[in-house]
């Protein structure tokens, strides 16, 4: 016959003691180095708080498709024959298909009664109808009050009548390594999926954008549950959860609420972001390039390219003068530079602190609004625009050759292409590097601009050009 023991409270305690005493450490130590709990015991309650101010996301997009339509034809029904081609027209010919609808989904959650509701910007961008699903299963239709492509971060609004649940904004600051946290969402659109896990790391930068200080986490995180909150055990957002790896498992980030709180403001207000412009492509100081400069510590940025025209340009900053400092603050990254720049107020003065020639030197930059895009800020570089090819081309700088993961030191990058332009129907793609014209090489745009009006014929232009993962391609424009 078995015999269950339980034990009451005050026994399991005395128990307790005398294991500790027996191994030598004193009770009141023991209390002050007794652990916290490591694993939650129960998620329900947490669940059952914070998932009525979850919602699922769904969105159509109007999908054009440039291809030809797949079928069982690729051209007429028989193959080969020309005298076919009268007889059964363009019908099983190449085609284009026309316009279709694509659906998308999505997760956010609301942070005010009043139906502020927080997602990813890529969840809704581009979107024609936005669909918010609540877990009474009650739709809404919601409006985009703003958007900031620059962290993927975007607010809409429903009109529910106002009284609708709301989920507190914790601190992502106060998150330590090792944190229980849980997501709630919509992955693969099978919504309000409760997954949990720990803290695994903070503050990484994955190379997904110029803000990049993501929270990652081991909680099960997928399609569908962007935009949802990553919470704390005490039912509070600690993040957004964004982005995963392609491949990977328990590995999942999220951003920041801190970051989020801030831009979540301003677009409430605004309807868009606006963050501090200097206008320089900085790089890290790091081995023989700190001890090059005589750089203490390896602190500092090193300045490769200032942008004509741009606050740090009409300030007196010039490559090869490293930043150290921007209104008191020490700049040790690009990372830095970059944080310290966005949350300067347009149009104040900032005191920039850097070394030229080994010696200090303060300037004072009137801060500008930084471009939308990183685009925006290469065309100013650009002397070359759209004109009758309809795409535009910039410097190749270390900036430009880091965003388009190019190691060349030589040619053009092509930053934008409009679409049905000759360029677009030519084949032309952002991210191109161009290295010739017409057998010519290419090192500017300077160059490139007197190429093209040099160049020009009646036949055309031919472009030399390296495309990542499709080597070198020839293109004929006309």
């Amino acid at each position: 016959m078995k015999q269950i023991f339980r034990f009451t409270r005050p026994f399991a305690v005395v128990i307790t003691i005398g294991l500790l005493l027996a191994s030598g450490i004193p009770p009141a130590l023991a209390a002050k180095q007794a652990p916290v709990p490591m694993v939650p015991q129960n998620l329900s309650g947490l669940a059952d708080t914070v998932s009525p101010a979850v919602v699922h996301i769904s969105v159509e997009r109007t999908v054009k498709d440039k291809g030809p339509a797949i079928g069982p034809f690729k051209g007429n029904p028989f193959g080969g024959g020309e005298e076919f081609r009268d007889f059964f027209g363009h019908r099983f010919g190449p085609q284009r298909r026309p316009e279709f609808k694509r659906p998308g989904l999505g997760s956010g959650f609301i942070i005010d009664r009043k139906g502020y509701i927080v997602t990813n910007n890529h969840v809704v961008e581009g979107a024609d109808t936005i669909k918010v699903i609540r877990k009474d299963e009650t739709e809404y239709p919601a409006e985009v009050i703003g958007r900031d492509p620059v962290t993927d971060i975007a607010l809409l609004r429903i009109d529910a009548g106002g009284d609708l649940p709301a989920v507190p904004l914790g601190s992502s600051a106060d998150l330590k390594v090792g944190e229980w946290v849980a997501a709630i969402g919509s992955p693969f659109g099978l919504q309000y999926t409760v997954t949990a896990g720990i803290v695994s790391a903070k503050g990484r930068a994955i190379g997904s954008g110029p803000y990049d200080d993501f929270i990652q986490t081991d909680a099960s995180i997928n399609p569908g549950n962007s935009g949802g909150p990553l919470v704390n055990m005490n039912g509070e957002v600690v993040g957004i959860n964004t982005l995963i790896i392609a491949g990977g498992q328990g590995i999942g980030f999220a951003i920041p609420i801190d970051l989020a709180k801030d831009i979540i403001a301003q677009l409430k207000s605004d309807g868009e972001v606006t963050r501090g412009w200097l206008g320089v492509t900085v790089q890290d100081l790091k081995g023989d390039l700190a001890e090059y400069y005589g750089v203490e510590g390896k602190s500092g940025v090193l300045v490769a390219d200032v942008i004509p025209g741009d606050p740090a340009d009409r300030a007196g900053i010039r490559p090869r003068d490293i930043i150290t400092a921007v209104n008191g603050q020490q700049v040790s990254t690009s990372r830095d530079l970059t944080m310290l720049a966005a949350k300067l107020g347009v149009g104040d003065s900032a005191e920039v602190t850097i070394l030229r020639n080994a010696k200090p030197k303060t300037l004072s930059v009137q801060v500008g609004q930084r471009p939308l895009t990183m685009a925006s800020a290469d065309e100013k570089r650009s002397q070359t625009q759209k004109g009758e090819f309809g795409f535009s081309v910039t410097d190749l700088t270390p900036q430009t050759a880091r965003r388009f993961n190019i190691e060349e030191t030589s040619g053009v990058i092509v930053v934008g292409v409009v679409p049905d332009s000759k360029a677009d129907t030519a084949g032309v793609h952002q991210g191109d590097l161009i290295i010739e014209v017409n057998h010519q090489n290419v090192s500017s745009v300077k160059d490139f601009k007197k190429l093209i009006d040099h160049h020009k014929t009646a036949d055309g232009l031919y472009l030399l050009v390296k495309r990542i993962g499709a080597g070198l391609k020839v293109i004929h424009l006309v």
